[in-house]
């Protein structure tokens, strides 16, 4: 038994699979609380941090300017679900509270409820909803309360503005280019460095970001706001977290190693949307390609420390 944490790891409730009314850009699988605890006795994972995957809550977006209340009840639907399960089961699952962004004024009411009423363990943001990127200048009042609260975020992938190639599904390849260009948005617009106390969490590896980091680097200086030397810019782009869901391989395994901060990557599977077999097929890479004391760091140690009520868990 390895004990992992797993902070990419995804839930269906039914208000929400209703909601969406059809596919994601994906087959939706089969979820069940206990498919999800199977799935982690088989995989070694102790604790399954959950939270939804793209599109979020914003099903049906609403003008820029304007509260969604369609978004703001789902996000409470889906979090009471979610909150449910972890009081159900405590040491096995956590959860990242979902918000109805770009309704910024119904993310910080949600926000607030998820931390104070429902213990979540952090929220989940899309790298983009209707085309607006973490950086959004509007989104600093979220930005603020986060760090108020030292706050781990995870970032999931979201569809950009792209026509999607036919035969290619978004999660395929979009997904990975989103990540990246929220990733540099924040950078560019200074969220590392105003809001040090976030605990940001890219999925898959974070995209292209430890491979292309000395590109943006270079070319970042004039760009920044206030402006960044490439120093900087790698700094920033180090401070973020990066799961290992479906990145964990021979040749992306090292490129991660060797760009994240130590302490900085965490084990996730991306279950039930990366199915079993894929899972397994990363996790070989982890257990072979890297030392004892690495592997410890990744699949636990990590996330302990970002997740303290967890910290009592044992291999």
């Amino acid at each position: 038994m390895l004990g992992r944490i797993d902070v990419h790891q995804h839930l269906i409730p039914p208000v929400w699979r209703k909601a969406l009314g059809g596919p994601v850009g994906w087959p939706m699988p089969r979820w069940s609380p206990q498919r999800a605890t199977d799935l982690m006795d088989a995989h070694g994972i102790a604790t399954g941090i959950v939270s939804v995957t793209a599109p979020g809550v914003v099903i049906h977006p609403a003008p820029p300017a304007g509260a969604n209340q369609p978004a703001r009840d789902l996000a409470v639907a889906v979090n009471d679900y979610s909150a449910a399960l972890v009081a159900d089961q405590p040491n096995r699952f956590g959860f990242f509270a979902s918000l109805p962004l770009p309704d910024v004024e119904g993310a910080l009411i949600e926000t607030r409820r998820a931390f104070d009423d429902l213990r979540a363990d952090g929220v989940v943001l899309l790298s983009n909803v209707s085309d607006r990127y973490l950086g959004d200048p509007d989104y600093d009042a979220l930005w603020a309360e986060l760090d108020r609260r030292e706050a781990v975020v995870f970032v999931h992938p979201a569809q950009p503005s792209l026509s999607i190639l036919r035969g290619t599904p978004a999660p395929m390849a979009d997904f990975v280019f989103d990540t990246t260009r929220t990733a540099l948005n924040m950078v560019l617009h200074g969220i590392p460095r105003r809001y040090p106390r976030v605990k940001v969490i890219l999925a898959h590896g974070g995209g292209f970001v430890p491979y292309a980091a000395h590109r943006f680097a270079a070319l970042a200086p004039h760009q920044a706001k206030p402006p960044l030397d490439p120093e900087e810019v790698l700094t920033d782009l180090r401070w973020f977290y990066f799961d290992t869901a479906m990145s964990a391989s021979p040749t992306s395994l090292p490129s991660l190693m060797a760009f994240a901060q130590p302490g900085h990557v965490l084990y996730g599977s991306d279950w039930p949307f990366a199915p079993a077999d894929v899972g397994a097929y990363f996790d070989r890479f982890l257990d072979t390609e890297l030392p004892d004391p690495t592997r410890a760091e990744i699949n636990r140690d990590a996330a302990q420390r970002l997740f303290p009520r967890l910290a009592p868990i044992r291999a």
